[in-house]
């Protein structure tokens, strides 16, 4: 029997997984970015990629520029 995860249309995963981070951070301002991207990683199941996703696009990233 397949997974509920595999009944969903393509993409639709990440965008529950999206606005529950959203929903997360507007509630719960004490929590830091990275512990709610892991909970979030846990909570849906994210694949590898999935997760690498996440961290480079919502996660504490500082950008460094050269010069």
């Amino acid at each position: 029997m397949a997974s509920t995860d595999e009944l969903l249309p393509e993409g639709e995963k990440m965008r529950k997984t999206i606005r529950w981070i959203s929903e997360t951070v507007q509630e719960h301002p004490e929590k830091s970015r990275k512990e709610i991207l892991q909970e979030a990683e846990m909570r849906f199941d994210l694949s590898p990629k999935e997760c690498e996703f996440l961290n480079t696009n919502f996660g504490d990233v500082v950008c460094k520029t050269e010069g």
